[in-house]
């Protein structure tokens, strides 16, 4: 940090900036009134923060939002912390996925967060602490954090291992050790890092009732479902090892308990084809059965230490051209419901590990740019979050779409405006109303009996911290007024009690509104 960052910042804030362009500009030119280049983010946001510490300068939300970098990492409204499970052996033996030594299975050591997990050697705690500590310094909130677990099939880990890994990470968050992982739980209902979602990944045919009760002892709220294909054909060709029907059931037990369903889906697997892979998207959401909350659309892409590297190599397999590929995602994002949330089009692989299939790093932006050219947009959520726009809240409207799923009825519940055609949600609810649930499942989890469940409640712009009383959409009051429509909608349908698949970390939100804590999940008589 130079000498005079703290003068520069404050002449900064009397030019009254009102862009990020406009910023950049006047510290250029103030900082060559210095004869200094100017400082980085981090010093300039660390100066700041000094400054508004000692009382010298006033909170500026202004200033935290042009030196804040990447500010996209918490524009939906919380701080994703990604961590990978150490190398264990996996049940898959499938065609597309790379095994490589001492890495987990479908995981390559060249990948940023596999990166970041070596350099821990696979630690939950350091990884926890390195993504807090470096959230931090380039302007973050870590106040509200979705925690997600990647390293293949989760539920073949060890149980111990689980518990222990999990802990680790929950003690990471609340920055002290806990004597086990309830306490570690209850610690982070009110820690400075609050988990408010956790995910985990695994395989359709280890979704069992006792599978779903173990996976939410842990705080899970999310599972991403390796599903790759709704095809029995092209399933078996690339040896996954289960039925579509397993998907099927997998589904509705992780729905009928509360969770969020993500799907991984994977266009241009051997045995498929263009129209083949649109015709399996369009059935995800026109057929009941399957109906995922969120999507990770991972076309396939040959890698070294896999078969289909061998079936390329003898000829048995080509990949799509980039045309094709573009083309077919490009229809698969005009057909997106508006409740589902595309999280990512491509896995994060380094070019270099890619022997054949698509390398363009920023297909996201790539195919935005090519639907606006012809007039659409894709209206998936992640598309229509508010993000840095200048938002009038007074414009929001409540929304209520109704479709059937997996055996039940759900609610997307939103607050959200329309201008020149263009949708923007604001928040929203998931609010599922379950059918003939499985007995055993009741067993496992006796608190979703006899219950409507809210799945989902979230509310998008930028990661507000907990205590602040700046006014933004986070604050606005969209996630009480959701809760009391759902509440009256799942009165009317007969129901007298809601449960509420509740993060830790925001446990103590819904005590507010007159919940308590069942088992494991958030429980009110309505």
């Amino acid at each position: 940090m130079n000498k005079n960052d703290k003068k520069i910042l404050k002449l900064l804030i009397n030019k009254k900036p009102t862009n990020r362009k406009d910023f950049f500009y006047h510290l250029k030119k103030i900082s060559g009134q210095f004869h200094q280049a100017p400082s980085t983010n981090i010093e300039l946001l660390k100066a700041y923060h000094n400054l508004v510490k000692s009382k010298t300068l006033k909170l500026n939300p202004q200033i935290d939002k042009f030196l804040t970098k990447r500010a996209v990492r918490t524009l939906s409204g919380v701080a994703v912390i990604a961590v990978l499970t150490k190398p264990f052996p996996c049940p898959g033996k499938c065609a597309f996925c790379p095994s490589q030594k001492k890495m987990p299975k479908s995981y390559l050591s060249n990948e940023p967060a596999v990166m970041r997990a070596i350099l821990c050697k696979f630690d939950p705690y350091k990884q926890v602490a390195m993504r807090l500590a470096a959230l931090k310094m380039t302007g973050h909130s870590t106040d509200k954090c979705e925690l997600i677990v990647m390293g293949g099939t989760w539920s073949v880990l060890p149980p111990k291992y689980q518990h222990w890994f999990i802990k680790r990470c929950f003690d990471a968050f609340n920055t002290k050790v806990a004597k086990n992982l309830t306490k570690a739980q209850k610690t982070n209902e009110t820690a400075k890092n609050r988990v408010i979602g956790l995910t985990l990944e695994t395989r359709p045919d280890y979704i069992t009732p006792e599978e779903i009760k173990r996976m939410r002892n842990l705080g899970c709220t999310k599972v991403e479902l390796g599903v790759q294909a709704i095809d029995n054909k092209i399933l078996d060709l690339n040896c996954r090892g289960h039925k579509v029907d397993t998907i099927i059931n997998a589904t509705k037990l992780l729905k009928d308990s509360g969770f969020k369903v993500l799907y991984h889906m994977m266009p241009n697997l051997p045995g498929s084809s263009v129209a083949k892979d649109f015709l399996m998207f369009k059935k995800l959401f026109n057929n009941s059965n399957f109906q995922p909350d969120m999507l990770k659309i991972y076309p396939c892409v040959v890698t070294r230490d896999s078969k289909l590297y061998h079936w390329n190599k003898q000829g048995k397999f080509k990949v799509y051209s980039d045309n094709s590929l573009l083309n077919l995602l490009i229809k698969i994002k005009k057909i997106i419901p508006p409740y589902v949330r595309i999280v990512r089009l491509i896995r994060d692989i380094p070019g270099e590990s890619i022997i054949a299939g698509n390398k363009i790093s920023n297909l996201r932006e790539f195919i935005a740019k090519k639907l606006k050219d012809q007039n659409t947009s894709c209206q998936c959520i992640r598309c229509c979050e508010p993000k840095e726009k200048d938002l009038v809240i007074k414009s929001a409207k409540l929304v209520v779409r109704k479709y059937s799923a997996n055996d039940g009825q759900e609610y997307f519940l939103s607050y959200e405006s329309v201008a020149n055609n263009k949708r923007t949600l604001y928040a929203f609810l998931r609010l599922r109303l379950p059918k003939l649930v499985n007995t055993k499942l009741i067993q496992q989890i006796p608190d979703i009996k006899d219950s409507a469940l809210i799945r989902e409640i979230h509310t998008y712009g930028k990661l507000i911290p907990l205590k602040s009383k700046t006014k933004a959409i986070q604050h606005a009051g969209f996630g009480k007024l959701l809760i009391k429509k759902a509440e009256e909608i799942a009165r009317k349908n007969g129901y007298k009690k809601m449960t509420v698949i509740s993060g830790i970390g925001v446990r103590q939100y819904y005590h507010k509104l007159g919940y308590q804590l069942g088992q494991n999940y958030m429980i009110k008589n309505i």
